[in-house]
């Protein structure tokens, strides 16, 4: 029985066209697969490997070696949050707004809220400098954020 859907199954015989080798899908496909089941199961997983003539061990050691992945034991909220560290971002409280959501949501950097709405993650830079404090949400960067956005997202108020 196939866990990935049809929808997924479309995208990447669309996105085999682009690529000369099947190996090469591996990290498109892992993307498509968490972006739709905010994490990549190991029977997603075995069903890659399967796609691309590779042992579901290597599917495995390519999500390992990139943190960005998630399997179904630490699934991602329905919003990836993540927190600016860089310097810039230091010297205008972004270690204490850290802090002050960690301590808000009862959360620590990789976690996900109890409500599944929120997974709070930090980053090294998000080249938004001007804006600092600022942070990611999914695809969104918002600039000097403040604490209280932060609980909002995570509350499911957006």
């Amino acid at each position: 029985m196939s866990v990935l859907p049809d929808s997924i199954k479309h995208q990447v015989s669309e996105l085999a066209k682009r690529y000369p080798h099947k190996q090469a899908l591996t990290l498109p496909i892992c993307h498509l697969v968490q972006q739709e089941s905010r994490c990549v199961s190991r029977a997603a997983m075995v069903e890659i490997a399967e796609m691309l003539d590779l042992a579901p061990s290597q599917i495995h050691d390519t999500l390992s070696f990139y943190g960005f992945f998630r399997d179904e034991d630490r699934p991602l909220g329905r919003k990836r949050v993540w927190i600016c560290r860089s310097l810039p971002c230091m010297l205008r409280g972004s270690e204490e707004l850290l802090t002050e959501v960690c301590q808000r949501l009862h959360l620590s950097p990789g976690d996900t809220t109890d409500n599944g709405e929120m997974t709070l993650e930090v980053a090294e830079c998000l080249g938004a400098c001007e804006g600092a404090p600022c942070m990611l949400v999914d695809d969104e960067l918002l600039l000097n954020v403040d604490a209280d956005q932060i609980v909002q997202l995570a509350e499911g108020n957006s």
